[in-house]
């Protein structure tokens, strides 16, 4: 895939190489003062009712080095074996579409490291919990 899409906004220089080394599509979107990154096609790990999904992350103010939080993905997820998600059950609107947000954030024992963390480090963050989910 292409790294073809909207750029209403410019990311880290170190966030635009770890795009490109994902080798998906992405683009950047500004909506109603709020700047959102928008990865196409995220594969989604075993155990989760589609194989790929979209990933949206709000790129908040202050980043870097303020920190990411949370994660947005549409269509929404659901577990293979019907359990429920919890904290994913608010939506958010992003470019016309309705995004299932996954309320996780980091924690004082994995705390957002200014300098150390990045978009890289929250993307694999979002793995983790992803990878952790069906397990539950």
């Amino acid at each position: 895939m292409t790294n073809a899409g909207r750029r209403e906004f410019k990311l880290p220089e170190a966030d635009e190489d770890f795009l490109a080394r994902l080798s998906l599509s992405w683009e950047t979107v500004s909506q109603a003062q709020r700047r959102w990154l928008i990865i196409y096609g995220f594969p989604m790990p075993t155990g989760f009712t589609v194989a790929i999904a979209d990933l949206a992350i709000e790129i908040l103010a202050g980043y870097p080095p303020g920190p990411l939080d949370m994660a947005y993905f549409f269509p929404a997820l659901h577990r293979s074996d019907g359990k429920p998600i919890p904290t994913t059950q608010v939506t958010e609107i992003i470019s016309g579409r309705s995004w299932q947000r996954w309320s996780r954030h980091r924690t004082p024992e994995c705390p957002w490291v200014p300098g150390d963390d990045c978009l890289e480090t929250h993307v694999d963050l979002i793995r983790t919990f992803l990878d952790r989910e069906p397990k539950r």
